[in-house]
């Protein structure tokens, strides 16, 4: 797909671009309106595809759960190893700008499967869940208060350590604004152990000597809005002394580990950040 259309589609799902908009532009770049319609399907996700490991599989057992972060209950979706006693490592699960749909209930059941306690908060519960329309996920995404936001996922953390059935060894992963939020916690957290970030935005240089987690950062070569930030990202976190790894998979967009959306998704990538991500887990929390 030409790659002006993904980076409209990109511009559009991360900033205040209103859909009509996205809509007139994407049949300029289509060449009429039939051809943006028939593109449209490519872009956006199918969450019906949602089902690299199903919820039924005998490997793990799935539930909806909750904690409480100051007077704010936060619902998420909890998988664990089923024939397996416990305690385990915890993994958070953090979702991407859309709220927590069936894809990261998904990845959290892959995470599960590995031999760890897996929880994905949604973000969006005080504001009532995740609905179901995507686009007004992603207008509640960026309504919501980025300290207190961070300050709700640090509970999570807190949580899943104190947690009975885990050993309080706890590490966190996220893709795209989650990707986002686990650089901040590795900066908010000096008890997290382990923190793997998929495309998120980096902070501040000068943040940086406050991480004390191992980070695994994944990056799609053709993601130019957020690697703009590695530069400066691993000049601080080599210059500090962190444990780090970066990898930048060539020819891969942003989002490329979502199997939900076909533009975007790259398998090769994707299985490939999979691997270093539980071999990651497995290493630093045991």
């Amino acid at each position: 797909m030409n790659q002006k259309i993904i980076d409209l589609f990109d511009e559009f799902t991360h900033g205040v671009m209103p859909r009509r908009e996205f809509l007139k532009r994407l049949t300029v770049l289509a060449g009429s309106a039939v051809a943006a319609q028939s593109i449209l399907p490519l872009l956006e996700n199918n969450y019906a595809r949602a089902a690299i490991l199903p919820e039924d599989d005998p490997r793990i057992t799935a539930r909806r759960e909750s904690y409480k972060a100051g007077d704010v209950e936060i619902t998420g979706y909890w998988a664990q190893p089923a024939k397996k006693s416990g305690p385990f490592p915890a993994v958070m699960v953090i979702h991407e700008n859309r709220g927590l749909n069936s894809h990261i209930e998904d990845v959290t059941r892959r995470v599960a499967a590995e031999g760890f306690v897996a929880f994905a908060p949604d973000m969006l519960s005080p504001l009532g869940g995740t609905p179901d329309d995507s686009d007004k996920a992603r207008e509640m995404i960026y309504s919501l208060d980025g300290a207190e936001t961070l300050a709700r996922l640090k509970a999570g953390l807190e949580h899943l350590r104190t947690l009975r059935g885990t050993t309080g060894k706890v590490g966190v992963v996220g893709f795209c604004w989650g990707g986002g939020m686990v650089n901040r916690l590795a900066v908010a957290d000096p008890k997290l152990k382990a923190a793997v970030a998929y495309y998120g935005r980096q902070v501040p240089a000068e943040e940086v000597n406050k991480i004390e987690a191992p980070l695994l950062l994944h990056y799609g070569g053709e993601d130019k809005r957020i690697n703009a930030g590695i530069p400066d990202y691993e000049a601080a976190l080599k210059a500090d002394g962190k444990t780090y790894e970066i990898f930048v998979y060539e020819g891969a967009q942003h989002a490329f580990n979502n199997d939900t959306n076909e533009a975007r998704y790259n398998k090769d990538a994707a299985d490939k950040a999979w691997g270093r991500t539980i071999a990651f887990f497995k290493k630093y929390l045991g």
